[in-house]
């Protein structure tokens, strides 16, 4: 598959010019029309959000995250990402009453 018989993901325009290599040594590309850095045939894949609500249900099951990624097909690392990312958005206000004192 040639580089000249794709296009740029976001404006799918062919003139593209080789920019680099990624962290992984996969090559980079720069689309000269719009800028974008993009890799041919990218393996990272979105997660939808049926897998997100999905997901939601099995940590108020309280299954181990490794079950989840076994169960789902994401990363161990999104996931924590994912997690993190949820509970830093749960309110952390805890009402305390003081003890009663003996009367």
């Amino acid at each position: 598959m040639s580089a000249a018989a794709l296009t740029c993901p976001r404006c799918q325009s062919t003139s593209f010019v080789k920019n680099g290599r990624t962290h992984n040594g996969r090559q980079n590309f720069r689309c000269k029309a719009c800028g974008k850095q993009f890799v041919l045939n990218p393996t990272k894949k979105v997660i939808g959000q049926d897998t997100r609500e999905l997901i939601d249900k099995l940590l108020l099951e309280k299954l181990l995250l490794a079950g989840i990624v076994r169960v789902t097909g994401v990363s161990e690392g999104w996931l924590q990402t994912y997690v993190n990312t949820k509970y830093d958005t749960i309110p952390k206000q805890v009402d305390v009453w003081p003890k009663k004192r003996g009367t």
